[in-house]
């Protein structure tokens, strides 16, 4: 692992623990020439459905666009990198769980916004005003509304 400070090719590794609820190993890593600390998440390789967008096109999917769009709706949000990374990794999960070669990027949000309602609220309405294209007030009202009838539903 090239170290992000001096890119000196060696560093060791000062301790290793479980992540993402076991889907990654977390790392703290320290370069063997400038001295500097890191951390690294290592996580095993599988292969993802292709995801059908809605104008019908079928593309790769991209781990680093849904990260992004998460990013976006946790920004200065109470929220933890472990917490993220965990979201990441468990939307990750249920879309391998559908056991399909294509998914519709409507399911990908669907599963996205479940998860991230459970993380943050805040978040779950910056995600969906995007993902639903909200054009007005009243759309985010109705959202607000929705989200307030499941809290309660869950309590």
């Amino acid at each position: 692992m090239h170290c992000p400070f001096c890119d000196a090719a060696d560093s060791k590794v000062i301790d290793s623990r479980l992540a993402a609820q076991g889907a990654q190993i977390r790392r703290r890593r320290e370069c063997i020439k400038c001295g500097e600390r890191f951390t690294t998440f290592e996580s095993y390789e599988v292969v993802m459905p292709r995801v059908i967008k809605s104008n019908g096109k079928n593309e790769p999917f991209d781990e680093h666009k849904l990260r992004r769009s998460l990013m976006h709706a946790l920004q200065k949000r109470p929220v933890t990198q472990e917490q993220i990374e965990e979201t990441l990794s468990n939307i990750q999960q249920q879309i391998r769980r559908l056991g399909e070669r294509d998914v519709k990027s409507s399911t990908i949000g669907e599963i996205a916004m479940q998860l991230i309602f459970e993380l943050d609220h805040v978040a779950y309405v910056r995600f969906a005003s995007v993902y639903h294209d909200f054009q007005n007030l009243d759309a985010f009202r109705q959202q607000i509304e929705m989200m307030q009838l499941r809290k309660d539903s869950e309590l």
